[in-house]
């Protein structure tokens, strides 16, 4: 569905905005009920599923969540990286994706530019009248930072020291030749952002409110946006299982490896970086050798791409701990690239599936099987030569459930974000995770912002096994052996689509 009526070329957020956005999303649900979907073969009948996740998620939106209305982050709009996920993480306003564009920029390409960065301050501007309403603490007490670093971006894109990252690696944005005349909107564009950003942090303290939408409203979006066979109190049991799980595998591996040396990557940022190679190769070999996904040029190149680097000791992040030790549990977590070159090189010849579904449906699904796979691998004989890899995935999977813990408590209005990072930073074996850190406060902010994201990796994880152990029991029962490398592979088939959806299509064929 479309997004607000433009008007002036801007998105129209005002209430008479969305009231002709509510009309619209009225007419569309009463063209899809007007289909008759028991008659539907499975595939469109899939379609129809998707289609109504899309309203439902657009209901959400007017209803409960009304991002332009309360929270300030809806309009941090330029971005100099590819999300590692089919679409942005969170809710925005239409975004200039700086990523997409081919450097130096032809003269097409830079008056298409120049066009958009000129609309920031005015967006900016009337983002101001649009939150005038919210009372969403923490979405304003940590609103501002989106705003700094797109300041800082802009400074870089300006003085040709930004760097991009997509698909296909990284690269120096080059604003040279036509890029130019981009300078002036550029420089307005940063002062615009330093302005609002100043703004929201003046305006935090004014807002007192609760940010969380409450579990009754979770359990909604739950059920009927992500089409999830776990609610609010679900989705605690699970993720509480899943960080003891992490905890007491991490032990027993300790206990296992007790005598052997401790990982440690180089400490040279070019020796690393070499490593760090060899590491990402070895994975994407690991993959195909084993089965997970063809041998393709596309696949053989997606994840070197994404080069995990040295960073410092004293800016390691937790994320920074995890591969001074070893980086492959992180370049499992990366199958995500894998899917975006699916997405790419292999679209889905049915275009309600082909991209990115709107709103972040496609959460559970993205965030699950990569996080899944970080374990699969391990499981299917990833670290055999060096055991104590083993370590990393179990820390890994227990910071995940305990961000993602934090982020129910916390839509549930029993946690500020603080708290949460707190919560977050504790139950992060070997004191890797800092609450005070930009990146905890990054991930819990976008938690907030996104409802079930910061569960996704884990509710998601779920609802994969429960369909892996559903296909092995059908193949053990007609006798089949049970190929878990091709139910892998053969994930992206049905496109980035809930796994609810997924499993039961293969139900209804048959496979």
């Amino acid at each position: 569905m479309a997004g607000p009526s433009v008007v002036g070329g801007l998105p129209d957020y005002t209430p008479v905005g969305i009231d002709g956005w509510k009309r619209r999303l009225a007419s569309a649900r009463a063209r899809l009920a007007a289909i008759d979907r028991k008659s539907l073969p499975v595939a469109a009948s899939t379609d129809a599923a998707l289609l109504n996740a899309q309203l439902n998620a657009l209901d959400f939106q007017l209803r409960v969540l009304r991002p332009w209305a309360r929270d300030p982050g809806f309009y941090a709009t330029i971005w100099a990286e590819q999300s590692d996920v089919p679409g942005h993480e969170g809710p925005y306003a239409p975004t200039i994706d700086l990523w997409r564009y081919a450097y130096p920029l032809s003269t097409a390409d830079a008056d298409q530019l120049d066009a958009a960065l000129r609309m920031v301050p005015a967006l900016l501007e009337a983002a101001r009248t649009n939150l005038s309403g919210s009372n969403a603490h923490d979405l304003f007490a940590y609103g501002a930072r989106a705003f700094h670093e797109q300041a800082e971006n802009l400074d870089r894109l300006e003085h040709g020291t930004l760097e991009l990252r997509s698909l296909a690696g990284r690269r120096r944005a080059d604003l040279s030749g036509a890029g130019q005349r981009l300078i002036p909107a550029i420089r307005a564009a940063r002062a615009a952002s330093e302005r609002f950003a100043a703004w929201v942090e003046a305006e935090a303290p004014k807002r007192t409110g609760p940010s969380g939408v409450g579990r009754a409203n979770y359990d909604w979006a739950a059920r009927h946006v992500y089409l999830s066979p776990y609610d609010w109190s679900a989705q605690e049991t699970l993720l509480r299982r899943e960080l003891a799980r992490a905890w007491a595998g991490l032990a027993l591996e300790e206990v296992r490896n007790r005598g052997l040396p401790p990982l440690a990557m180089p400490n040279d940022p070019a020796a690393f970086d070499r490593a760090s190679l060899d590491k990402a190769n070895r994975f994407t070999r690991f993959l195909i050798d084993k089965g997970f996904v063809a041998d393709t040029p596309y696949f053989r190149a997606a994840i070197p791409a994404q080069l995990v680097r040295w960073t410092p000791p004293a800016e390691r992040n937790f994320f920074g701990h995890v591969v001074a030790s070893d980086p492959l549990p992180l370049y499992s977590h990366f199958f995500h690239w894998i899917e975006l070159a699916r997405l790419e090189h292999e679209p889905h010849a049915d275009p309600i599936r082909r991209g990115a579904l709107p709103f972040n449906i496609w959460q559970d699904r993205s965030e699950g099987v990569a996080t899944a796979m970080e374990e699969i691998a391990m499981q299917a004989g990833l670290y055999d030569d060096v055991p104590r890899g083993r370590e990393l995935v179990w820390i890994m999977l227990a910071n995940r459930a305990a961000r993602g813990l934090a982020s129910l408590y916390v839509q549930d209005n029993r946690m500020t974000l603080a708290e949460a990072g707190r919560f977050h930073a504790r139950w992060t074996p070997r004191g890797w995770s800092d609450a005070d850190s930009p990146l905890v406060a990054f991930e819990q902010l976008l938690y907030l912002r996104q409802p079930g994201y910061g569960t996704s990796y884990i509710v998601g994880k779920a609802q994969l096994d429960d369909m892996l152990a559903r296909q092995a029991e059908r193949a053990t029962r007609k006798g089949r052996a049970f190929d878990v490398a091709a139910a892998i592979r053969d994930i992206g088939k049905p496109g980035v689509i809930p796994l609810s959806l997924v499993a039961a299509e293969q139900t209804e064929s048959g496979s």
